[in-house]
């Protein structure tokens, strides 16, 4: 047996030595407690390009279970509006006959009504049903070639939003044959909004959801920072970066941009891009390269901004002014690049672009 000193200096000493030990796990606590929580970074393909999500809470979320939830929504989407499965929800539609009531659910019927608007307000140059035209010019894949004045014309004859009819906000039909829908161009946003839907549902406050360069951003990052996001410079012959806005605002805001200079052919020294003009079935021919809109719901800022790349930005600034959206417009001529933005685009405190 050992027995301790009865020393009182010793006893002293001892106890000296256990205050100090418990101060400094105390301190080592207190300093772990300081540290803010880690970014979470989650990735992987869909819809035909990438998918990222960057998130952070005080919470301990498990990241395998969010991407799976991801993953299971992205695979949701896909099955109710790709373009590229024949037995998508929207293909059955497309290949369905005229008149014919079917049952797309009231997601589809949402979206549709959502692109209706925009097709009315932005005069009828963007519109769903313009995936026969796109389709004749072979931007789907197939061998691009310029289409004659006459294809072109039988092609317009079944292009047209007001016929797609919505029998209920679950059912929809045609009132012409051979009508198609294309979604690509609202249904990118609308899949950011369930991305991040799937985080909000997982109580996350925090964080950054892109597909394909369209995103949405809730809250700031562990810091305090603001979540920062890059414009691509709109060049074919590089990939850069243009501005980049720093977001201010814990709100939930979407950043949104379309381009004309990454999906395009060359024919006997004209340039044709895939964005096409729904009022004539030719690509848009003005000098705006690139359009960004900023609003707090993707859905409605990936349709705006299709459809003011597709006015350009004399047309598209007066629209977009008129409806208190708030874009920047890029322009290229003579190889410089021209800025203009609208007047809600200078209201929105939250941001700034450098």
């Amino acid at each position: 047996m050992v027995l301790l000193s009865r020393n009182p200096r010793y006893l002293i000493s001892i106890w000296r030595l256990v205050r100090v030990l418990a101060l400094s796990t105390l301190a080592l606590a207190l300093g772990g407690c300081d540290q803010p929580p880690s970014l979470i970074k989650l990735s992987g393909p869909a819809q035909g390009t990438t998918w990222h999500v960057t998130f952070w809470n005080t919470g301990s979320e498990d990241a395998e279970v969010i991407r799976e939830a991801i993953v299971a929504e992205l695979a949701r989407v896909d099955a109710l509006m790709s373009n590229y499965r024949s037995d998508s929800v929207i293909e059955r539609f497309n290949r369905a006959a005229a008149s014919e009531v079917l049952e797309v659910g009231p997601k589809i019927v949402n979206l549709i009504e959502k692109a209706r608007e925009v097709t009315k307000t932005s005069r009828g140059c963007y519109d769903l049903t313009i995936k026969p035209v796109f389709d004749l010019w072979g931007f789907s894949g197939q061998q691009v070639s310029v289409p004659s004045e006459t294809e072109l014309r039988n092609q317009l004859q079944i292009v047209g939003i007001d016929h797609v009819v919505a029998r209920s906000g679950n059912t929809l039909a045609k009132s012409v044959p051979d009508l198609q829908v294309d979604l690509s161009s609202i249904a990118q946003g609308y899949t950011v909004k369930k991305m991040a839907d799937v985080l909000e549902s997982a109580g996350i406050e925090h964080y950054l959801v892109e597909l394909g360069g369209e995103l949405k951003t809730l809250g700031h990052k562990p810091s305090g920072e603001p979540w920062r996001v890059a414009i691509e410079r709109p060049t074919p012959e590089e990939r850069s970066i243009h501005k980049v806005i720093t977001i201010r605002s814990d709100a939930p805001l979407s950043v949104m941009t379309s381009g004309t200079y990454r999906h395009y052919f060359d024919d006997q020294g004209q340039r044709y891009s895939h964005v096409l003009d729904a009022r004539t079935g030719w690509p848009v021919s003005h000098s705006t390269v690139s359009v960004t809109v900023i609003d707090q719901d993707p859905t409605r800022a990936d349709a705006w901004s299709t459809a003011l790349l597709c006015l350009g930005a004399r047309e598209g600034q007066v629209v977009a002014d008129k409806h208190d959206i708030a874009a920047l417009f890029i322009e290229e001529e003579n190889k410089q690049l021209r800025e203009t933005t609208t007047e809600a685009w200078h209201v929105i405190k939250e941001i700034t672009v450098d």
